[in-house]
């Protein structure tokens, strides 16, 4: 077969075409409206990863709380309503339905929409990743901050969480790099991600695929960044007998 990377310096199709949140025109390149469609991708997933951990690190730490049944309950609730609803659905039911049961919602773009669904869905499984990080700890931990009269916040602000946060880098790594693959479900509500580029490139030129591998050079190129990005912070951060960086991991 005959390639045509000179794809990407031609002209789009003549005319203004609305793609989600950016207009594409005449004069604009495949290669200019990929790159914008880059962009947009990495906008949701930063948006939806700050809003996975916050959220995620709220819940995952409700569910430890000693003495707190009702707060537990809950914070296993949304842990099980979240992850157990594929993510499509899930931004389907934000896009599409939520604004008509709550009119508040109709006067958010559908880029905020897009990023709580996505941030929702990871929050729960980030939460079980932090519940899990401070049951691994020793209980000793808990007894030491109380027994030095702090509070149960205090304690979990300066003795767990610290330690349990560094504790789950390795899984969070991997958690930040499905969310990043997982916006590309953005397309689905026309959000000009790189996958609705993809689409609509490869059905104006016939040449899905220079147009499909290219996006997913950028993909490679971005998941490859949040691994070493997580992997340096790691090193710096390791506690040791709890992780190894780079390693296999550890025990205690």
């Amino acid at each position: 077969m005959a390639w045509d990377w000179q794809v990407f310096c031609k002209n789009t199709i003549e005319g203004t075409v609305e793609a989600g949140c950016w207009a594409k025109g005449a004069d604009t390149t495949y290669l200019e409206w990929m790159l914008h469609a880059w962009g947009w991708t990495l906008s949701v997933a930063v948006c939806a990863w700050v809003v996975a951990v916050v959220v995620g690190a709220l819940v995952g730490t409700a569910r430890t709380l000693p003495n707190s049944p009702w707060v537990v309950r809950l914070g296993n609730a949304w842990v099980e309503l979240f992850r157990n609803i594929p993510i499509l659905v899930q931004i389907f039911i934000w896009y599409f339905v939520v604004p008509k049961i709550f009119p508040v919602f109709r006067e958010v773009p559908g880029f905020m929409l897009v990023v709580l669904a996505l941030g929702f869905f990871t929050s729960a499984r980030i939460a079980e990743q932090v519940r899990a990080g401070i049951q691994a700890l020793p209980r000793g931990q808990r007894y030491a901050g109380l027994a030095m009269g702090f509070t149960t916040a205090q304690t979990y602000r300066y003795v767990i969480l610290p330690m349990a946060l560094r504790i789950i880098l390795p899984p969070l790594t991997s958690e930040s790099m499905n969310l990043l693959k997982n916006s590309s479900v953005a397309f689905a509500v026309s959000i000009a991600e790189l996958t609705m580029f993809a689409m609509q490139a490869q059905e104006e030129t016939s040449r899905g695929i220079e147009v499909y591998l290219a996006v997913t050079a950028l993909y490679a190129i971005s998941a490859f960044a949040v691994n070493r990005v997580f992997a340096y912070i790691e090193r710096r951060m390791q506690i040791p007998g709890f992780i190894v960086a780079g390693g296999t991991g550890g025990g205690h």
